[in-house]
């Protein structure tokens, strides 16, 4: 789960955060849309204020956008087609709910030692065949950055082997880079996973 204080930041700033990612277009989303049928169920999961839920919702997608951070809640709530309801990580509990899960640039909030268990109940929520995108920032251990939110590190390799230990079989991986709202280029991990 995501600690208060990094909740507390995206609370106090999800009209700058809104802004920033408003025209961002992350080339991630085509090739996990690309692999889902149509109508697929699909779980936003630290959907923040939307952007990816209004995308696959104008997809024909039915989208459940989840996050912990209620002002993000509330920007999502906004768009028209989907469900958006306020969630930690630990409080996913489906079983073979979604076709597919994005988690963009979320789970790495979360500390290391939980991660494991994050992965395994988003695999149950997965229902056969379907597929996770998640993105990471690449890196080692954990930090509070420079304006106060927690992030968890890994290399491609350790994501690989926790994936893999939680049932996903990877199927792609691409690197980036990304600029998030600290405006300090970092390199990131966007893996595609069968579940």
């Amino acid at each position: 789960m995501s600690d208060d204080e990094t909740i507390r930041f995206y609370d106090e700033k999800a009209e700058d955060y809104a802004r920033m990612v408003d025209t961002l277009k992350d080339p991630a989303l085509d090739h996990f849309m690309a692999r889902l049928a149509p109508g697929a169920a699909v779980l936003d999961l630290g959907c923040g204020p939307g952007n990816a839920s209004a995308v696959m919702a104008a997809a024909g997608f039915a989208v459940t956008a989840v996050d912990a951070s209620a002002e993000m809640v509330k920007l999502a709530a906004r768009i028209e087609g989907i469900e958006a309801r306020q969630a930690r990580f630990d409080e996913i509990t489906e079983i073979d709910a979604y076709d597919g899960i994005w988690a963009s640039f979320s789970l790495l909030h979360a500390p290391r030692a939980d991660f494991p268990g994050h992965l395994a109940a988003l695999r149950g929520a997965l229902r056969p065949g379907g597929v996770l995108c998640l993105g990471m920032k690449l890196g080692e251990g954990e930090k509070v950055d420079s304006i106060g939110r927690f992030y968890s590190y890994y290399s491609e390799d350790e994501l690989r082997s926790l994936l893999e230990a939680a049932g996903f079989s990877v199927a792609d991986t691409r690197v980036t880079t990304v600029t998030g709202m600290a405006g300090k280029p970092e390199p990131s991990i966007s893996v595609m996973a069968d579940g």
